[in-house]
């Protein structure tokens, strides 16, 4: 067999180490290493069809294979090491396929049976040739309690191979490796040069295995030169202290990215508050393929209170650089901000801690109020404030009593599966680039609450939005002397696509590239689009009947457009063929205003 034309070669870490019959697995960790299922009776070089598990790479999570028969196969989650009772992650490939295979794959040890599998969330899959991760149809997936099983909940799905040659990757959520965070942060750093003594990327820790935990500042460590009395605000934020709970790392790489951009919200609060964020605090848990624990089997989000440099060198370290910036006399320490991402719960929400101090209860629950209002994705119901003796070793319960009141301690969550709409039931599935727009949605919140807060002038937001006017109107002056070229119109017949606007309300309008903090009319988000457009509709209909009364009077809004078709469900464009002959050919021109020489031309045709 030739070894270099492996089709399976960049999946795995561990070339070379294979198990021998007592060692139990741990040369890869506990997981298929490249098992290929063979029928009974069968010997001898495998035939396409006899499928080829592996999970024996970075953040691979797959333990075991059953062969039930042809088209059917029971799979084994491997249990977060020294803690068996833990099994939900998973994390795959698949193959050796046979064309139009299809095939049933039954996760049947997940150990946590109420989870979103039951509100129709369905696993990921991508190949070697479609590299994007999409979601399984739900028709196609089944959660299920089995009497084969002892009566356990069983997640069962079906898939048909479609190409011989691809690599199918199947996983609970989108991965985040601790290889991929090294390569971006490498990535931010380049980029992030220009901003000089701004952005400061620095080792804060070491885990049990020798991984690095990455500390990262992004603002000024100096006084402001006016006002040097007063103490510079700071917002701590972290992330994966669960390593399955992957979105996590997307949520944070998007706050990153905004925080190192030259949009326009980053340079402001860049000028005005520092931020510390440690992206990736159980890196060995990630590299393992762990769903919640290290690799001593610890969850870190329930030893807060307990952490020691031994056992926890990551979150110790973290408690210990959190009390000396409190204490510091030229920052105030205003957040810690601890990403999780939910299994169970849809949309984005804060957890916060309640107090008997109404006023610091009261400054409490404001960060949240102002999260929600930007962010449509936010699902205030499931947001909760509580003092939970059974919570007091999370980061929030523990770091609100080691920390003094100034400090507010929250977790947020955001969910593996999606969100709803407002006002539906409907479950939008979210992709990578959405959960790292809820990342700048907590960005664009942290600035509303120190603009509200009085830390941030009111002016300076004002400034930035003037100038960016200004230079809007500065490139119509400059292009006014230029027609611009209106493109010739079909003669077939079309219909406009119906879009909904009420329901596609999510304000994700920027990117991180573009420096815009005020939206313009073409660029609003769908439900700011919706406003304006019914307003000016509103407007134009109190013109029309004014004009009824005074009929030389002349409309000032006759560019607006007439209608507006809002819909409850979205349809694509269609062309209507049927009225392409030469019948109709008037018809069209009438529906189609074009010039007269272009219809006497298609009419000589």
């Amino acid at each position: 067999m030739n070894i270099g034309s492996d089709p399976l070669q960049h999946t795995s870490v561990y070339h070379g180490k294979e198990d021998s019959d007592d060692s139990d697995g741990e040369g890869g960790l506990g997981n298929v290493n490249r098992q290929i299922m063979r029928p009974p009776g069968h010997s001898g070089k495998a035939k396409r069809g006899h499928l080829c598990f592996d999970a024996s790479f970075e953040c691979g999570n797959l333990g075991r294979v059953d062969l039930i028969n042809e088209f059917e196969y029971d799979l084994f989650i491997r249990p977060d090491t020294c803690s068996p009772r833990l099994r939900f992650w998973f994390n795959f490939t698949v193959d050796n396929v046979k064309l139009d295979q299809r095939v049933i794959f039954n996760v049947v040890n997940i150990s946590k049976e109420r989870n979103l599998f039951m509100e129709n969330m369905t696993p990921l899959v991508k190949s070697s040739s479609r590299p994007k991760w999409q979601r399984i149809p739900n028709k196609h997936v089944f959660y299920h309690k089995s009497n084969v099983h002892q009566g356990h909940y069983i997640l069962s799905f079906s898939y048909g191979f479609d190409k011989e040659e691809d690599i199918f990757h199947f996983a609970l959520a989108p991965p985040y490796s601790y290889s991929k965070l090294q390569i971006f942060l490498s990535v931010l750093e380049k980029k992030a040069a220009y901003l000089k003594e701004n952005f400061c990327r620095e080792l804060l820790a070491e885990s049990v295995q020798k991984r690095k935990v990455d500390l990262i500042t992004v603002g000024s460590l100096t006084r402001h030169a006016c006002k040097p009395k007063t103490k510079r605000r700071m917002v701590c934020i972290m992330a994966r202290l669960h390593p399955g709970e992957t979105p996590a790392s997307f949520v944070c790489q998007g706050l990153l990215e905004l925080l190192a951009s030259s949009n326009a919200i980053a340079t402001i609060l860049r000028e005005k508050v520092t931020f510390k964020i440690i992206p990736m605090l159980n890196p060995d848990g990630v590299f393992l393929g762990n769903y919640n624990s290290t690799v001593m089997g610890t969850n870190l989000n329930r030893s807060w209170h307990i952490a020691n440099q031994w056992l926890h060198p990551t979150t110790k370290s973290v408690i210990d650089a959190l009390i000396i910036l409190d204490k510091s006399k030229d920052f105030q320490l205003d957040f810690v901000v601890d990403i999780h991402a939910h299994s169970g719960l849809t949309g984005c929400f804060v957890y916060g801690n309640t107090y008997e101090d109404v006023y610091r209860y009261e400054r409490h629950i404001l960060f949240p109020k102002l999260l929600a209002t930007t962010a449509d994705d936010y699902a205030p119901n499931n947001t909760m404030f509580n003092s939970d003796n059974s919570k007091i070793g999370t980061a929030r319960r523990c770091l609100c009593s080691l920390l003094s009141e100034k400090v507010n301690c929250y977790s947020f969550e955001v969910s593996i599966f999606g969100y709803k709409l407002k006002g539906s039931d409907v479950i939008i599935p979210y992709t990578e680039e959405s959960y790292m727009r809820c990342g700048r949605n907590l960005i664009r919140a942290f600035l509303e609450y120190y603009r509200t807060t009085g830390a941030i002038p009111l002016e300076i937001t004002m400034e930035m939005g003037n100038k960016k006017k200004t230079a809007r109107s500065s490139q119509k002056r400059h292009g006014s002397n230029k027609r611009p070229l209106r493109k010739k119109k079909s003669l077939t017949g079309r219909v406009e696509a119906q879009l909904h606007f009420k329901n596609l309300n999510i304000n994700y309008d920027s990117e991180t590239s573009v420096e815009d903090c005020l939206y313009s009319y073409g660029i609003c988000s769908p439900r700011k689009t919706f406003n304006r457009i019914s307003e000016q509709h509103s407007y134009r209909n109190k013109n029309e009947n004014a004009s009824r009364n005074k009929p030389n009077c002349k409309n000032d809004f006759a560019a607006i457009a007439k209608n507006f078709v809002v819909l409850p469900e979205p349809s694509l464009t269609v062309i209507d063929f049927n009225v392409i002959s030469r019948n109709n050919i008037d018809k069209m021109s009438n529906l189609h205003p074009l010039k007269k020489s272009a219809s006497f031309d298609l009419q000589k045709n």
